[in-house]
């Protein structure tokens, strides 16, 4: 029997450790390049069809715990009217980037019925052919989208979302709590739909000092986690670099965390306390050196665990694309083999 995924992330035995990958539908499958040819990924996005598709080639192929929404963090921005376009090997790009108070008003609520009704109908195609095998839904954390809307797309610094955040922060405060709406109304419309569990990626978050995090985003965080509590399901809060955030993190309310390779999980626990599960964390690139290494970088996550109730086993960051499917299925099959919780 699988180990059970929403067990462990309420930190009760599941049998076992469960596993899954973040962008464990993607570049890396010959079969997600092939529809890539004549999709794009905001098209895939919005055709429940081959939205499913992809999204069951990783449960089929790799004998992951959990299935995860194949999606884009961007897609509810999209959806009330943001114009953006996703970039190979760049990332989501924003036509006309916000640069004033005026700008959120262009930020409308979300009615995912009638705004990305592709969304719930994918979730729903997909829960149906999953055999009770939990689906993941997910949306971005309120800063993350922030980053790219002020910021106009990826960055390194940081340098115009923290300078709204220092100079004005009532419209920075506007702007998330704005995006937290957002988010709260397409997660949800995923669990309406069917999802099991969510989780928010709030990849950038590791860019700020704890003060900040604390000042200007934890507050909107706990109110958005508050809310996600109302529906029932458990909640993943992850970000990239987040090592010296990890305490505040743990308050924003979120059943698990979901940490990267920068930290060992026994520290991961020590700092955060028990009442939390620990989602994570192998290095994505140790997954393209030769198995022997592979193998022991897993065991070693696995050791740091200690079987304890509530660690998920997932990577560090998503796959990355030159990663060889093999590998990740003879990952899964080495965790399912580990000994069950104590």
């Amino acid at each position: 029997m699988s180990p059970d995924f929403l067990a462990a992330c309420r930190r009760q035995p599941a049998g076992g450790t469960p596993v899954w990958f973040m962008r464990q539908a993607g570049r890396y499958q010959p079969e997600y390049r092939k529809i890539r040819e004549r999709r794009s990924l905001l098209e895939i996005c919005a055709l429940p069809d081959i939205c499913t598709e992809v999204t069951l080639l990783p449960v089929h192929q790799l004998g992951v715990d959990a299935a995860i929404l194949f999606s884009d963090i961007t897609v509810p921005l999209l959806a009330v009217g943001v114009h953006l376009r996703i970039e190979e090997n760049v990332g989501p790009v924003i036509e006309r980037p916000f640069t004033s108070a005026q700008d959120i008003e262009r930020l409308r609520p979300l009615v995912p019925e009638e705004d990305e009704p592709y969304v719930s109908a994918a979730v729903g195609q997909i829960v149906s052919e999953l055999n009770g095998l939990p689906l993941i839904g997910f949306g971005g954390g309120p800063f993350t989208l922030a980053s790219y809307l002020v910021e106009g797309g990826p960055s390194r610094q940081y340098l115009k979302v923290k300078g709204l955040m220092w100079e004005d922060p009532a419209t920075f405060r506007r702007l998330l709590e704005r995006l937290a709406e957002i988010t709260f109304a397409h997660l949800e419309a995923q669990v309406r739909a069917g999802a099991a569990a969510l989780q928010i990626f709030d990849s950038w978050i590791g860019s700020l000092t704890p003060y900040d995090y604390r000042t200007h985003v934890l507050p909107v965080m706990q109110g958005l986690f508050a809310r996600l509590r109302s529906l029932s399901v458990p909640t993943i809060y992850f970000g990239v670099e987040t090592a010296g955030l990890l305490p505040l993190m743990a308050e924003a309310g979120a059943d698990a965390l979901g940490v990267d390779w920068r930290v060992d999980l026994a520290e991961a626990w020590r700092v955060v306390g028990t009442r939390h599960a620990i989602q994570g964390n192998l290095d994505p690139a140790l997954l393209l050196g030769p198995w022997p290494e592979v193998e022991r970088g897993t065991r070693r996550v696995l050791a740091a665990a200690n079987a304890r109730p509530g660690h998920i086993f997932n990577l560090g960051h998503g796959v990355l694309p030159t990663t060889p499917p093999d590998i990740l299925r003879r990952v899964v099959d080495l965790v399912h083999a580990s000994p069950a919780e104590m």
